[in-house]
């Protein structure tokens, strides 16, 4: 059995945190087989920001086989969307421009493009007691060992440690298995976003002063 160890982001781990945010890309699920056009589409919005941004919040799971796990955070998601809005967002709707004809036909490559030109950057209110947010994925072999858990309350401590008093995240509606380990580590649903099929449950937990 290989050994995990959980260490600080490096700006030589995007190539493998975009493959892992893609085979964690269907809802939770293996993404792989349904962006062959452009496998690292999700990667742009879901990874290479916050390693760009606020590495210090970034942390990554590896084992003898490589890098199969990432946690990442944001301090002000405010401050970090307006940074992506002015730095990091442009050159994704120069590379990729916006997807023409009938939505219905994109494929899920093309979607996702379509959020380069048009983001979500929604924050649950109170926003005040909520102002950072995460975003972490596991590779099927690391997961139910508990390093979710780990890297979560890492980052957690970080951010209450720079003073923040909340934290929130999105999780797809049909990713159950994700929302049930969120709540069994002390966060509660703020609100629901979107369609009963394809919406947003956001997240929330204090963090004690």
């Amino acid at each position: 059995m290989s050994a995990f160890t959980i260490r600080s982001a490096r700006p030589d781990d995007q190539a493998a945190a975009y493959y892992i945010c893609l085979k964690t890309g269907d809802h939770g699920a293996d993404g792989e087989p349904f962006y062959g056009d452009d496998p690292d589409a999700l990667g742009r919005i879901f990874v290479g920001p916050y390693l760009a941004f606020e590495p210090e919040l970034g942390l990554m799971l590896e084992d003898g086989h490589g890098v199969c796990g990432y946690a990442f955070g944001a301090f002000d998601s405010r401050a970090f969307y307006s940074r992506y809005e002015s730095d990091w967002r442009p050159q994704l709707c120069a590379r990729h421009p916006m997807p023409q004809g009938d939505p219905s036909s994109w494929t899920r490559a093309q979607t996702v493009h379509s959020w380069y030109h048009h983001p979500d950057y929604y924050c649950p209110e109170p926003y005040e007691a909520y102002p950072s947010h995460m975003h972490i994925d596991l590779l099927e072999r690391a997961q139910g060992r508990g390093f979710g858990r780990q890297m979560m309350e890492q980052v957690m401590n970080t951010l209450q440690r720079r003073g923040s008093p909340g934290v929130h995240l999105g999780v797809s509606v049909r990713n159950d298995p994700a929302l049930g380990f969120y709540r069994r580590i002390g966060f509660t649903e703020l609100i629901r976003v979107g369609s009963a099929t394809d919406g947003v449950v956001y997240l929330g937990k204090a963090l004690d002063p």
